[in-house]
C-alpha cells in the first residue's frame, strides 16, 4: 500500500506561485510513475502534470504549460513529487492531488483510471 501526503497548498494572488509537494510512504519509490491532478468545485478531477519513473518524461495539460513544472526525486533518502506552479490564475483554484501509477509505461499517462493510488490532496486558493 502506497500513502501519498501533498503538502504546499494555499491562498495566493493572481501572478503569484506555489510549490506543491508529495511525501510517498514507500521505498520503492522509482518504479511509480506520478502525476497531479485537480479537481475545483463543481467540475471533474482533471489531469494536470505527470512525469515518468526516471524523471526524464514529462506531460502537461495545454493549460498549465509554461507554467507549471512537475519534477521528482528519487535518491534513496529522499524521495519526493514537487509541482511548481507560477503565474497562478484564478482558474487555477482546486484541490490539488497526488497520485502513483504502478504500470510500467514508457510515457506517463494523462488519465485518472491509470492510477492506483491517491493522496487527500491540498487546496490552492488563487484570488484576482
Amino acid at each position: 500500500q502506497v500513502q501519498l501526503v501533498e503538502s504546499g497548498g494555499g491562498l495566493v494572488q493572481a501572478g503569484g506561485s506555489l510549490r506543491l509537494s508529495c511525501a510517498a510512504s514507500v521505498r520503492t519509490f522509482s518504479i511509480y510513475v506520478m502525476g497531479w491532478f485537480r479537481q475545483a468545485p463543481g467540475k471533474e478531477r482533471e489531469f494536470v502534470a505527470a512525469i515518468s519513473r526516471s524523471g526524464d518524461a514529462t506531460r502537461y495539460a495545454d493549460s498549465v504549460k509554461g507554467r507549471f513544472t512537475i519534477s521528482r526525486v528519487n535518491a534513496k533518502n529522499t524521495m519526493s513529487l514537487s509541482l511548481q506552479m507560477n503565474s497562478l490564475e484564478p482558474e487555477d483554484t482546486a484541490v490539488y492531488y497526488c497520485a502513483a501509477d504502478r504500470t510500467v509505461r514508457i510515457y506517463p499517462s494523462g488519465g485518472s483510471m491509470a492510477y492506483d493510488y491517491w493522496g487527500q490532496g491540498t487546496q490552492v486558493t488563487v484570488s484576482s
